[in-house]
This record gives C-alpha cells, sequence and structure tokens, in this order.
C-alpha cells in the first residue's frame, strides 16, 4: 500500500465507524453482583485503559512533533473520539455494577517527552513511528481478544444486553484501528524504507520497553494479570502472545527462523499473571 492509500483507508474507516453512543446502548444488567464478581476488574481496566486516551494524545504530540499528517488526523480526528466512547460505555457498566467510576491520567512523562526531542534527530522519527505502529498493532490485537472473551462470558452468563449493545460494538471497531497500525507499519518499512541500523535500534528499544497495554507500574501490572485471569488468558497464553506479537515478528523478527513469539512479550505476560496469583494469595506487590 502507498501513503495514499493508506490515507483513504483511515478516511474510509472514520467515515464507516463513527464514535459510539452512550445513548445507542442498553445499560440493563440482570445480576450486577454476579457481573462485578466475574467481570469487575476486566470492566475497570479496559474502562480505566480506554478514558486514559486523552493523555495519549499529548503522548504522541510529544513522541512526534513532526508526525505525518495522516497519524495526526489517525489519532486526533478518529482513534482518540472512538476510544473515548468506548471508555465512556465501559465505565457505565461498570458503574451499574456498583463499581467506582474510572478517571483518566493526563500527566505526560519525561521519558515521552525526552523521546520526543530525539525524535528530531536524523533517522529517529523513523524508528519513533515504527515503535508507536508496534505498540498500537500490539494493543489493538490485545483488545480484540479481551473484548471477544468478554462478549463470550456475558452471553454465557444471559447478559446479553450489555454483551450486544456495549461490548460487541467497541470489539467491531478495534480491528479497524489494528489494520491501521499495521499497514502503516509496513508502509514504513515497505514503500518509505528503513535502514537497518534503525530496525536494530527498533529491535533494541522494543525488546526493552515491551509492557503489556495499560501498564505503567507494578500494581498495574497485576491488575493486568487480574484481567487475564479473569478472561481465561492465562491458559492458552502462548496463542495469545502470538496474536499480540503477529505485526513485530513479521518486521523485525522474521529473519529468526522458527521464532514463535518474542520472548520479551511471553515474559511480560507471565510475570503479570504471577504478580495477580501473589496478590490474590494475600502477598504485597
Amino acid at each position: 500500500m502507498s501513503p495514499q492509500g493508506l490515507r483513504r483507508f483511515v478516511e474510509q474507516f472514520a467515515e464507516d465507524r463513527p464514535p459510539l453512543s452512550l445513548g445507542g446502548a442498553d445499560l440493563t444488567i440482570r445480576r450486577p453482583d454476579l457481573v462485578r464478581q466475574r467481570y469487575g476488574a476486566v470492566f475497570n481496566y479496559l474502562a480505566r485503559v480506554e478514558l486514559d486516551v486523552e493523555r495519549n494524545v499529548l503522548e504522541l504530540r510529544a513522541l512526534m512533533p513532526d508526525a505525518t499528517d495522516t497519524d495526526r488526523f489517525f489519532y486526533e480526528d478518529v482513534w482518540s473520539p472512538q476510544e473515548l466512547q468506548h471508555g465512556v460505555l465501559l465505565d457505565a457498566v461498570q458503574q451499574r455494577c456498583g463499581l467506582t467510576p474510572a478517571t483518566g491520567d493526563v500527566n505526560v512523562s519525561a521519558r515521552i517527552q525526552l523521546v520526543g526531542l530525539l525524535s528530531h534527530l536524523p533517522g529517529m522519527l523513523g524508528v519513533v513511528r515504527l515503535l508507536y505502529y508496534l505498540t498500537g498493532a500490539a494493543t489493538e490485537r490485545s483488545a480484540v481478544v479481551a473484548y471477544s472473551r468478554l462478549v463470550d462470558g456475558l452471553r454465557r452468563i444471559g447478559e446479553h444486553a450489555i454483551a450486544e449493545t456495549v461490548v460487541a460494538p467497541i470489539k467491531r471497531q478495534e480491528p479497524g484501528h489494528f489494520a491501521f497500525y499495521r499497514l502503516s507499519a509496513e508502509v514504513l518499512v515497505g514503500a518509505e524504507g528503513l535502514r537497518d541500523w534503525q530496525l536494530q535500534l527498533a529491535r533494541i528499544l522494543r525488546r526493552r520497553s515491551f509492557k503489556p497495554v495499560g501498564v505503567n507500574n507494578r500494581r498495574q501490572l497485576a491488575d493486568f494479570g487480574d484481567v487475564a485471569r479473569s478472561l481465561g488468558l492465562d491458559r492458552d497464553l502462548l496463542e495469545v502472545a502470538r496474536q499480540i506479537s503477529l505485526v513485530e515478528r513479521e518486521l523485525l523478527w522474521a529473519r529468526h527462523a522458527g521464532l514463535q513469539v518474542p520472548q520479551y512479550i511471553l515474559s511480560a505476560l507471565r510475570n503479570a499473571i504471577e504478580l495477580s496469583g501473589l496478590r490474590h494469595a494475600g502477598l504485597q506487590v
């Protein structure tokens, strides 16, 4: 695909998938206590992550002050409004279940600001852009897996209203986000071209910086582990890791024949589940 084709894809996606409306959702919950018990941690975590979109936009502005017009259009005018409404819907569900409303964080870390300054160096913007696309792709694949498991679980316990009018519509928007990141990464590496040193630096930085979506500290890593356990991701973790790592396996690690999953991704997921187990055993994490 060409950069022009990518722009057309984003414009068409924006037209086909407008932000969801809270007014269009049926928030009827038959057994709020059961939903809170089984999926309270999931709704709380996902609502927080989705509502962090304001901070995410601020981070992207700092990371890529010279972002392409297509990147800026996607994250400011398409992705951000969609994600915000996802958070609003999920937060409405958790409040119906008696949980505390989610709050967003708008603080941009000094590390992010430093990377933004470094992006002005020759060749560095390409590295930063690739890391942005890889992070986005992994995040969206994680979301697709999580929402698929959540909608199935809600259907099994008879909570069809929120399954069909909240979670399923959110799930249907996430593949378009994933497609943007995947296509953008392929255009950057292919049509635009990156040098070998840029790809090697991206490998090093990705290995050192990977974190599951929504994780910024040890407590949140344990929270992610709670979500994974609630959705049964811990029972087929290798397959989950394969899905999360799809784009970076193709673009960063293709020459490593036989590599099923980058070890740093599998290790991060296992660590999250281990911390969750320790927490539920009453140990300090």
